[in-house]
């Protein structure tokens, strides 16, 4: 019996981003954000996703800021497997100048309107290159919401978990900017993607996703 899939965006993006992927016939649910209470932990805010997740045993899967809300999540439930693109399993993969930043609360001086302006810098952050991407993350970063915005990026440059959880299969790009390949140790290194590698790079993605899915079918 194939599990069902529960997918956790990136910040404030929802489905669209998926959208390229193939994850064969498995039951896939896109888990929605919800507003932070204030200023709740990241653990908190993970247990009041659970009332979406409604089969056992599901398998994860988190792309950059939701691949730590999953890992958060599978401290809470008994999971599968978990899959993370572009993402971070534990503290020592965030690059020490983000914890330094975060430290010194230095990001509650960018404005929220800079944070959702998509131009050239994000542009080159993010690795998106052609005219449908750099469209599809303007509309992305247009339309998340401020006070979610603020709250992901502190929980992020402030997230202390040192749990390695077992049955993480991680992806990640050569070229990521926001979460260099350098600090991170991953499974699947693809050449040349970057942050929104699942817009460019969603054929190489996908190969790989189906023969995970294909591999925990087969001992299912």
């Amino acid at each position: 019996m194939k599990k069902n899939i529960y997918i956790f965006s990136g910040l404030g993006a929802d489905e669209r981003v998926f959208q390229r992927l193939d994850f064969l016939d498995y039951p896939v649910t896109y888990i929605k954000w919800i507003t932070p209470i204030g200023q709740e932990t990241i653990e908190k805010y993970a247990a009041r996703l659970l009332n979406q997740i409604t089969t056992k045993q599901p398998i994860l899967i988190g792309l950059s800021f939701g691949g730590l809300i999953a890992i958060e999540v599978a401290k809470l439930i008994d999971v599968e497997k978990i899959i993370l693109i572009s993402s971070i399993k534990t503290v020592a993969e965030i690059p020490l100048y983000y914890r330094l930043v975060g430290h010194l609360r230095l990001h509650k001086l960018l404005p929220v309107r800079l944070l959702k302006y998509s131009n050239f810098i994000t542009n080159w952050f993010f690795g998106t290159t052609s005219t449908i991407d750099k469209e599809l993350l303007r509309q992305i970063l247009r339309d998340t919401e401020g006070q979610f915005l603020k709250w992901a990026i502190e929980k992020i440059l402030l997230w202390s978990n040192t749990l390695h959880l077992k049955n993480i299969t991680h992806i990640h790009g050569t070229n990521d900017r926001i979460l260099p390949i350098r600090f991170i140790s991953c499974d699947f290194a693809i050449k040349e993607g970057g942050h929104l590698m699942i817009f460019s790079r969603s054929d190489e993605l996908t190969e790989i996703l189906v023969k995970q899915l294909r591999i925990n079918s087969h001992e299912g």
